[in-house]
């Protein structure tokens, strides 16, 4: 899978993306539905992720994280647990807890889904997508992370957090900020 791998930055050491998701998107009309619909050209790391996301082709997981582990994973050192960004979307089975799940199996370390939680946003907030700017985000997002306390005894404590999309880097940096507060006892 071709990737454009890129440097990001926020409140985390070290932070990679695999690529941009869409390229380009036009609109071509309404469906039967009134529903905007769009002629979207995604990379091939976009392409999996959207087929993976919202078609549920989970045969997309084994090759987004073999790319995962040959062009980022060696990057980091002494990683010694990978944390997925909790899901934005209710799903029965969630992408990015398969895709960490995954990464985490190929690299012979734990994957811990729950370490981190996410309160429950109020009725009538908009939903992330729907907001525009990072400080919008952040303000969303500000207070909702907690730790669940699922870490016992002696290791390394390095993590890897893997999020499916990156768009601002609010999500990410909350759960950054959440996990920094996190003390192994």
């Amino acid at each position: 899978m071709q990737t454009n791998l890129r440097k990001i930055y926020g409140n985390w050491e070290l932070g990679y993306v695999l690529d941009k998701h869409t390229v380009k998107s036009i609109p071509t009309g309404r469906n039967e539905f009134g529903h905007m619909q769009f002629d979207t050209t995604r990379t091939e790391v976009g392409e999996a992720l959207y087929q993976l996301k919202n078609r549920h082709d989970w045969n997309q997981i084994e090759p987004l994280s073999h790319v995962l582990h040959t062009s980022v994973f060696p990057y980091f050192k002494d990683i010694g647990l990978i944390v997925p960004v909790l899901a934005s979307k209710i799903r029965a089975k969630q992408p990015v807890y398969e895709l960490a799940a995954s990464l985490a199996k190929r690299a012979n370390i734990a994957s811990f889904n729950e370490i981190v939680e996410k309160a429950a946003n109020e009725q009538g907030l908009p939903q992330l997508k729907d907001l525009e700017t990072k400080d919008e985000k952040a303000a969303a997002l500000a207070g909702l992370f907690s730790i669940n306390d699922q870490i016992k005894g002696e290791g390394k404590w390095n993590v890897l957090v893997v999020d499916d999309l990156y768009h601002t880097g609010a999500s990410l940096e909350a759960v950054c900020a959440a996990l920094a507060t996190y003390i192994v006892r």
